[in-house]
């Protein structure tokens, strides 16, 4: 059973910075989809940013150039380096891997862009 625990959530004035962290536990073989996702009250989840199964990665349009996915050096752990932020960008990330085809998703982590 893969579990995933994200942190690294808060909040940060609009231009402001934060970087998440998303670490896997559960196996010993390495997860290589594994990806970033976000939910605003009232809207659907979306994604943000990912590795796909190819290992490219996979960016929502209104974050490309602001954020970046990243492999920490521990295995199963992905950051998400997220510059130049925007109040729209509140939301609750969520980590996800998809590992044997089956979805495993993080208790999710606040952030909060104030204007």
């Amino acid at each position: 059973q893969v579990q995933l625990v994200e942190s690294g959530g808060g909040l940060v004035q609009a231009g402001g910075s934060l970087r998440l962290s998303c670490a896997a536990s559960g196996t010993g073989l390495s997860i290589n989809v594994m990806g970033w996702y976000r939910q605003a009250p009232g809207k659907q989840r979306e994604l943000v940013a990912a590795f796909t199964s190819g290992s490219s990665t996979n960016y929502a349009d209104s974050v490309k150039g602001r954020f970046t996915i990243s492999r920490a050096n521990a295995r199963n752990t992905i950051l998400l380096q997220m510059n130049s932020l925007k109040p729209e960008d509140t939301a609750v990330y969520y980590c996800n891997a998809d590992f044997f085809r089956r979805d495993y998703w993080g208790q999710g982590t606040q952030v909060t862009v104030s204007s």
